[in-house]
Parts: C-alpha cells; sequence; structure tokens
C-alpha cells in the first residue's frame, strides 16, 4: 500500500507503513481536507494487508501546528470546523471529524508510534495522543493550546490527557495553555521518550515491532487498551481468550522454533 493525497503521505515498507502529514507550508496546520486525509488514511490501515506498525510524523519542521487559521474565521461566524468536512458516519466512540482525525490512530489494531519534532500544538497535540508511543525531539514544543484561542480540546484530549499524565497535571496544562519542551513531556508521561532525530527513531522501533508475530503484537496492543477501561474480571478473561488463541497458533509455533534454531522467524500476515 502506497499512495499520496493533498494532505497525507503513506508510503509502506517491510510491514511499517510511514504516514505523514504533508502540508509543510503551513506547518501541516488542520484543515477540512486534512482532517478528512487523516481519517481516510487511518481507515485504509485498519484493514491494509502486511502492514505490522505505523509510524505517524510532519513533512517539514513541525508535526501539526494545531488548526489552521481559517478555522477561526469559521468559528467566528458560528461555524464549526466539522461541518465542513465530507466524511461517512462513523461506528466508533469518535463522532467528530476533528475527534476521528485523532483517534483513528489508536482504533488501528496495529502499533502507532508519532515522531514529533517542533510544534505539536492544540489539535497537533491530540493526534500525536492517539498514538501507542510518543519519541519527541528535545526542542519539540508542546502544548494543550486551545484555551489561549477561548477553546476547549475537542479531539479527544479531554479524555486520553487524563490517562498520561494524571487528572491534575491534565488541568495544568489545560488551565494554562502553557509549553512544554521535549524533556518535560517525557517526565511528566506526556511523550515516551526523547530523540535528536523523532523519526528516525520511530522507524526503528516500528521496524523492531514489525519483526515480532503479528497476532500477538496485535493481541498485546488490545489488551494494554483494556488496562483501566475496564473491570479486572473482563481484563483478566480478555487474557486468556487472547492467550488461548495464540499458543499452538503457527506464527506462536514459528517464534518458538525460530529462537530455539537462533534463525529470525517468518512470520504470516493476518
Amino acid at each position: 500500500m502506497t499512495g499520496t493525497s493533498e494532505r497525507v503521505t503513506v508510503s509502506v515498507s517491510d510491514g511499517v507503513a510511514d504516514v505523514r502529514l504533508n502540508r509543510p507550508e503551513k506547518r501541516n496546520a488542520l484543515d477540512p481536507e486534512m482532517f478528512e486525509a487523516l481519517v481516510t488514511t487511518g481507515e485504509r490501515l485498519k484493514t491494509a494487508p502486511g502492514v505490522r506498525a505505523v509510524v505517524l510524523s510532519g513533512e517539514g519542521p513541525d508535526f501539526c501546528s494545531g488548526l489552521d487559521f481559517t478555522a477561526f474565521r469559521a468559528m467566528r461566524d458560528g461555524q464549526p470546523l466539522s461541518a465542513r468536512t465530507r466524511l461517512p458516519p462513523s461506528e466508533g466512540p469518535a463522532q467528530a471529524a476533528g475527534q476521528r482525525a485523532a483517534y483513528v490512530w489508536a482504533e488501528l489494531p496495529v502499533p502507532v508510534v508519532a515522531a514529533v519534532r517542533g510544534n505539536a500544538l492544540g489539535g497537533g497535540l491530540q493526534i500525536a495522543l492517539g498514538a501507542d508511543i510518543r519519541i519527541v525531539a528535545p526542542d519539540a514544543r508542546l502544548s494543550v493550546f486551545e484555551v489561549a484561542w477561548g477553546l476547549v480540546p475537542d479531539m479527544t484530549g479531554s479524555q486520553l490527557l487524563p490517562e498520561l499524565v494524571g487528572r491534575d497535571v491534565a488541568k495544568e496544562l489545560t488551565f494554562t495553555a502553557r509549553v512544554v519542551g521535549g524533556e518535560e513531556a517525557v517526565r511528566i508521561g506526556l511523550a515516551t521518550r526523547t530523540d535528536p532525530e523523532p523519526r528516525t527513531a520511530a522507524l526503528a522501533l516500528a521496524a523492531e515491532i514489525a519483526r515480532q508475530s503479528p497476532h500477538a503484537v496485535r493481541a498485546a496492543k488490545q489488551l494494554l487498551d483494556l488496562a483501566g477501561r475496564t473491570g479486572l474480571g473482563a481484563g483478566f478473561a480478555a487474557e486468556q481468550k487472547e492467550i488461548g488463541a495464540l499458543i499452538g497458533s503457527p506464527n506462536q509455533v514459528e517464534a518458538v522454533t525460530a529462537r530455539f534454531q537462533k534463525r529470525e522467524p517468518r512470520f504470516t500476515d493476518l
């Protein structure tokens, strides 16, 4: 699967999908076309054969600077940005276009690694929150910036952010709109780790993930996403269901065989 749209580009190599926001002249700012491209790309990747991991980044010096200035003019006239997008209805919990542009990455069955450099502000940060792992440049600038525009985070960030940094830190970041650097982002749980070349590091990590059994990785993501969001009984039952499906399966047998034979495993994709 390889494709290019005006707003988002995708290339796949060795099981890793390299997805890039492609509006560098506007710092990858979000407009209706960008929302549509992000949602469409994410939906395609959900069922793309051979994709085992995804890297999400932005072309140019920034990950995503947030909403395009034209969006604020539309808001001044009382028109929400989502009203200008053309997307089919969603069956998932995210319904508005902005929510879907961020949450579609959380819905992917494979791990998503966000590589953040430059600005990840407002909606841009919320898109990064949809990833499973965030690798950021030390000098990256991250902010829950919405209150500075008289708004609230409405692209799933109000619900996902407290899970990462804690409710009190989420409130402090949201109430002040202050900018957080890469090192602090890691310290408070907003990012996973720093790297001076976040895309290179993200691609290397995704390649490492892609070498593992795709069935086991998908099952692990599903289980870890349940943690804290369901009762222990349901979580433990899900563990047993997934382990029962994996034991003795072709890829699990291949994982054991390859390790005993001290060779690289040859896994079968879904």
